[in-house]
């Protein structure tokens, strides 16, 4: 399926996880894709040199999020590069837990920066330079809505503000048939969470939580991020999906 053909989307956070699913199904369904990483240069030209090799065009540009700056200018040079920008997805984010009474400050402004902020700066940035009929769709989290253990209050705080952001930029955007979305993702099987207990305590926790009792896999966040970011599905915005296998239901 080559719906995207023509498209180019701009991925934050792409090199591993689930913006590497979301970068892979966006190119496979015809898109040009730009994305951004912070440390991971090898995994990220790696991604670049797969993607290549069955037909598909994509880049790279190092990006940290917490930088003032850094994702506006690489979203200008994958214009530079590509001449139009028509799908942003928001995709990088951080996770900090640690008993509250031992945050400080510094914790606050690097996930509010990373997981709010530069939501914010991509969102900006994108939308002077989208025509109309554009997409933006972020990666949030079902911990906006429900934080279902301890050590999660800053990251639950940071994701609950990308609900209202949503809503709100999708009446900004309106009128230029921009459409804004988010997606809440559940347990999702990353090197951020991983699904082996062996390898993450939690993991049987959160298993015990959902209505399915299985993690999920990035494809199945990117399958949603492709539908969203089709043209024909001009009519959705402003719309919350969760996809938890059940874990909120």
């Amino acid at each position: 399926m080559q719906n995207l053909k023509n498209k180019v989307a701009f991925v934050t956070g792409g090199s591993r996880g689930i913006g590497a699913g979301i970068v892979k199904r966006l190119a496979a369904h015809g898109a040009r894709v730009a994305f951004t990483y912070v440390n991971g240069k090898e995994k990220a030209d790696a991604l670049v040199a797969e993607l290549a090799e069955k037909g598909f065009t994509a880049i790279a540009s190092q990006a940290n999020n917490a930088q003032e700056g850094a994702v506006t200018a690489a979203i200008d040079e994958a214009i530079a590069h590509f001449g139009q920008l028509d799908i942003l997805v928001n995709s990088a984010g951080i996770y900090v837990g640690k008993p509250f009474e031992e945050h400080t400050l510094a914790d606050y402004n690097e996930i509010m920066d990373i997981n709010v902020k530069s939501v914010f700066e991509a969102c900006l940035a994108a939308s002077r330079k989208m025509e109309n009929n554009g997409r933006i769709i972020t990666i949030g989290s079902n911990m906006a809505e429900r934080s279902a253990s301890v050590q999660s209050t800053l990251y639950s705080m940071s994701k609950s503000a990308l609900v209202g952001f949503t809503k709100g930029l999708s009446r900004d955007l309106g009128a230029k048939d921009i459409t804004v979305n988010l997606i809440q993702p559940g347990p999702v099987d990353t090197d951020m969470n991983p699904s082996d207990p062996g390898n993450n305590e939690s993991s049987d926790f959160q298993r015990s939580m959902m209505a399915i009792p299985r993690y999920g896999k990035p494809e199945h966040i990117a399958a949603t991020v492709a539908f969203l970011a089709d043209p024909d599905n001009s009519y959705t915005t402003g719309s919350i999906i969760t996809i938890d296998g059940g874990t909120l239901a």
